[in-house]
């Protein structure tokens, strides 16, 4: 009964390394959590618990044995099973620095709105989405793979017309331009219109699913839309366009109180959003 009393009363270095393990396996779950291969690594932790505590309750000691040994190889199967998010993880940071700069991610906003200005112009369509918290990996794998950094010249050429990817969704993520050519879930709400264009669809059904924007410029008339948590709102003009990215994607100072960023970033967020729920009603270019 010693190790019980040890558990009951584990002291201050008990605690201090219960916070520390807590706080490793939360940065992992966090890290993890949108891979598919955790479900199978939580599936194996729970399978090995559950045969231990059943093993040790019903006194079977040999199978026990066997069990608590075939665990110290645990760690190697790990690995095993994460190595290509563990091999993404260190190339991310590698190659990014550890604090957004405000120039930096003004520049990124800048090339966007350019690159959709210029396709709107000409009235080519495009539908490009920008990753947040929610990874879009499983749809960047139904594209081509591209590793660049986002400009708005690059980001305009993916979609004219007659180019092999110029009819799927970019992907863009952490400032650079990761996949395109991918192909978008469709939104499946049945009191959408149908008018409503087969992009603006595809960027309705991508923030169903995750938090990401989706921008999408109709080749028909030209117009930019921007749909953000499965909601579509259109008529988007330069400066609406870039308050609006600027709004959701450039990282506020770190002296800036929590809740001002909160509120600024809800209040410009859903600017112009009153009449979304209207304008799904109405006709869309594809």
């Amino acid at each position: 009964m010693q190790w019980l009393s040890q558990i009951m009363s584990p002291g201050f270095t008990g605690f201090v390394e219960i916070l520390i393990l807590t706080a490793v396996f939360y940065a992992l779950m966090l890290f993890l959590k949108d891979s598919r291969s955790v479900l199978i690594a939580v599936g194996f932790l729970l399978t090995l618990i559950v045969l231990l505590g059943l093993t040790r309750v019903f006194h079977v000691y040999a199978l026990n044995w066997l069990l608590s040994r075939f665990s110290v190889y645990l760690a190697v199967a790990l690995l095993v099973i994460f190595q290509p998010e563990i091999r993404r993880a260190l190339a991310e940071l590698g190659r990014q620095p550890m604090f957004s700069a405000p120039a930096e991610s003004r520049n990124f906003v800048d090339s966007i709105v350019e690159a959709v200005l210029l396709l709107a112009e000409r009235r080519i369509g495009a539908l490009i989405a920008v990753e947040r918290r929610v990874s879009t990996r499983a749809i960047q794998e139904t594209g081509v793979r591209l590793d660049a950094r986002v400009n708005s010249d690059l980001l305009a050429t993916l979609f004219f017309p007659h180019t092999p990817l110029h009819d799927g969704g970019v992907i863009i993520s952490g400032n650079r331009i990761v996949a395109a050519g991918c192909l978008f879930p469709l939104s499946q709400r049945p009191e959408l219109s149908r008018g409503l264009g087969t992009r603006h669809r595809a960027a309705m059904g991508l923030t169903e699913e995750t938090d990401a924007i989706a921008i999408v410029v109709s080749e028909e008339t030209g117009t930019v839309s921007i749909s953000t948590r499965g909601r579509l709102s259109r008529d988007f003009d330069e400066e609406r366009l870039r308050r609006f990215l600027a709004a959701v994607l450039i990282k506020e100072p770190e002296n800036t109180s929590r809740w001002s960023r909160a509120r600024r970033h809800l209040d410009l967020s859903f600017q112009g959003m009153a009449k979304a729920e209207e304008q799904e009603g109405g006709g869309n270019g594809r």
